[in-house]
């Protein structure tokens, strides 16, 4: 048995589960950082859950960047053919960048929640 593809699928799923966490952690540090301000007696403890999903958002960014430059050499073969290849490759720079910038803004965010 060719371990290979096995592992191919499991990386992409790491990656796409820890993009899906990451931006759940996101979500929830909004509404962590919203019920500091609502419910005054409890905003200390709301505010260690804050910094636990912020440094768990933090960890899952370095899993999506190792799982992400993994998936770099996973896709070698030219299954559509060369042209739609080039238009696909070319495709996935742009989301990346994309993707790159929105990880960057909603991390900082995150960090200006969490640590203001």
């Amino acid at each position: 048995m060719n371990i290979r593809k096995p592992l191919v699928v499991l990386n992409g799923f790491v990656h796409d589960f820890m993009t899906g966490y990451w931006l759940s952690a996101l979500i929830v540090i909004r509404f962590l950082d919203r019920y500091q301000k609502d419910f005054p007696p409890v905003a200390e403890l709301l505010g260690r859950m804050e910094h636990f999903f912020f440094w768990n958002s933090v960890a899952a960014t370095v899993v999506i960047l190792a799982t992400g430059a993994g998936r770099t050499f996973t896709y070698v073969d030219e299954v559509y053919g060369a042209a739609a290849e080039k238009t696909r490759r070319r495709m996935l720079i742009i989301k990346h960048v994309v993707l790159l910038a929105v990880f960057g803004a909603g991390t900082w965010y995150a960090y200006l929640l969490t640590f203001r």
